[in-house]
C-alpha cells in the first residue's frame, strides 16, 4: 500500500484528548491528518473550526486535509488555509454554481483543492471541476455522523473516476470518506482509490492497514 495515503479522521478521536489523537496518527503510518469541519446547518452537528486546528498544526508536520462539510464554504476557506490547513475539500452540493471559482480560490491561497459528493450525487456533476480538483472526496457515508457502514454502491464513483482519469490523462487524487475498517478495506483499495479516510477503525485499532 505504499502508493495510498491514510489519512485518520479526527472525528472519531477523543476530543478531550486531540493531541494524543494526532501524535496516534503520526505514528500509525498515516500521510495526512483528516479534519472534519461541521457547521451544523449542511450536516446536522457541529465539530471542529478554526481554533482547533489553530492548536493542533504545531504538532505535526503531516498535511491537514480539511474537509468543509459548511453551507457556504467560501466563508471559511481563507481563514482554514491562514492556519496551517494544506488539502481544503468542499462539497459540490454547497456550491453547485461556483466550484471551479472555489477550487481557483484555494490554489490561490498555495493550497491543494478538493471538492466531494454525497452518497446520492452523481459524479456528473463534478464535470467541470476535473481539469482543475486535485483530490475528489467520495462520501461512502452521509456525511456528518461517524461509525456508518460503507455504502459498497459507492464504490463505483471510485472505479470510474479512475476510469474517466486514466482516459483523460488527468492527475486527481480519490479519497473515499467512511466506513472503512478491516472488513471494507480491501474492496477500497481494490476501487481504485488513492486516499483513505477512516476513524473509528483507526483509532480503536482494528483497521489493519499494513
Amino acid at each position: 500500500m505504499k502508493d495510498k495515503i491514510l489519512a485518520p479522521s479526527l472525528l472519531a478521536s477523543d476530543f478531550g484528548r486531540l493531541a494524543e489523537a494526532v501524535q496516534k496518527i503520526q505514528e500509525g503510518g498515516a500521510g495526512a491528518v483528516h479534519v472534519d469541519v461541521m457547521d451544523g446547518t449542511f450536516v446536522p452537528e457541529v465539530s471542529f473550526g478554526q481554533p482547533v486546528v489553530r492548536s493542533l498544526r504545531p504538532l505535526t508536520k503531516l498535511p491537514f486535509d480539511v474537509h468543509l462539510m459548511v453551507q457556504n464554504p467560501e466563508r471559511q476557506i481563507e481563514s482554514f488555509a491562514a492556519l496551517g490547513a494544506d488539502w481544503i475539500t468542499f462539497h459540490q452540493e454547497a456550491a453547485p454554481d461556483s466550484s471551479v471559482q472555489l477550487i481557483e480560490k484555494i490554489h490561490s491561497l498555495g493550497k491543494k483543492a478538493g471538492i466531494s459528493v454525497k452518497p446520492a450525487t452523481s459524479i456528473n456533476v463534478l464535470k467541470n471541476s476535473l481539469n482543475s480538483a486535485d483530490i475528489i472526496l467520495i462520501m461512502t457515508v452521509e456525511p456528518g455522523f461517524g461509525g456508518q457502514k460503507l455504502i459498497p454502491e459507492c464504490l463505483e464513483k471510485v472505479r470510474e473516476l479512475a476510469k474517466i482519469r486514466s482516459e483523460l490523462g488527468l492527475n486527481y487524487k480519490i479519497s473515499v470518506d467512511g466506513g472503512v475498517n478491516a472488513q471494507t478495506l480491501d474492496s477500497v483499495l481494490q476501487s481504485g482509490v488513492d486516499i483513505v479516510v477512516s476513524g473509528s477503525a483507526f483509532f480503536n485499532g482494528s483497521l489493519g492497514w499494513r
